[in-house]
């Protein structure tokens, strides 16, 4: 992939969090609440540290592959952050992001890493005061006016278009996208979704989102 791209244009690679690639170990699935994770967390543990200090450390090892096959800046996606009570998301999200972060740019300084907590809503001042993170991503459901004021002054942040605005098209796709571009017109701001694409997507609502981002490059 790096070989085939533009030298313009960075290469990005990403793994799934520890808190989220827990919750399908422990669970054999994905789930509403993530219950049965939660509940093995508070009951025990010890034992679920140990199950999130394992992933730490082949996560750690994946991102590296990728880094030494080019990739330029990897982002941690925690799909299911939002899950977890405050507490609970300093421990299992906030705690093994900081550390993967730091053991990350201690081998690869070069790198930018990006912190994806979806869902955390309030929590995400937390998060990027604590991790070490060099950017955020933010799902559909943060408001970017808010998000532009109460997280740390310059520092990048990713997202956030509903990937249903992205679907239906038209002027209502148009009004999303210029509402994110204007809330964080003062800071770095990499245009993406709150989350991933829907299969169905049209072409042609992309390239109407690509044409409304590039009017404002």
């Amino acid at each position: 992939m790096k070989a085939a791209l533009d030298p313009s244009k960075a290469l990005i690679g990403f793994a799934g969090a520890p808190w989220t690639v827990a919750t399908y170990m422990v669970a054999g699935q994905g789930s509403r609440d993530q219950s049965e994770t939660r509940r093995l967390a508070y009951s025990d543990p010890a034992l679920f540290h140990a199950i999130i200090d394992r992933i730490e450390e082949v996560t750690l090892g994946y991102l590296a592959g990728q880094i030494e096959a080019g990739a330029e800046v990897v982002q941690l996606f925690d799909s299911w952050a939002g899950s977890l009570a405050p507490a609970e998301f300093e421990r299992w999200v906030i705690a093994p992001t900081a550390r993967i972060a730091a053991a990350v740019k201690e081998r690869y300084p070069q790198v930018k890493f990006i912190g994806f907590p979806k869902g955390a809503g309030g929590k995400l001042g937390a998060y990027a005061r604590e991790t070490g993170i060099d950017a955020i991503g933010l799902d559909e459901t943060v408001d970017p006016v808010w998000a532009d004021r109460e997280l740390p002054k310059g520092l990048p942040v990713q997202g956030n278009l509903d990937p249903l605005a992205l679907l239906s098209g038209g002027e209502g796709l148009s009004a999303a996208v210029k509402r994110i571009l204007d809330a964080f017109d003062g800071r770095p701001h990499i245009f993406n979704l709150g989350h991933g694409i829907l299969q169905e997507t049209p072409i042609a609502h992309v390239e109407q989102m690509l044409a409304e981002v590039k009017k404002r490059a």
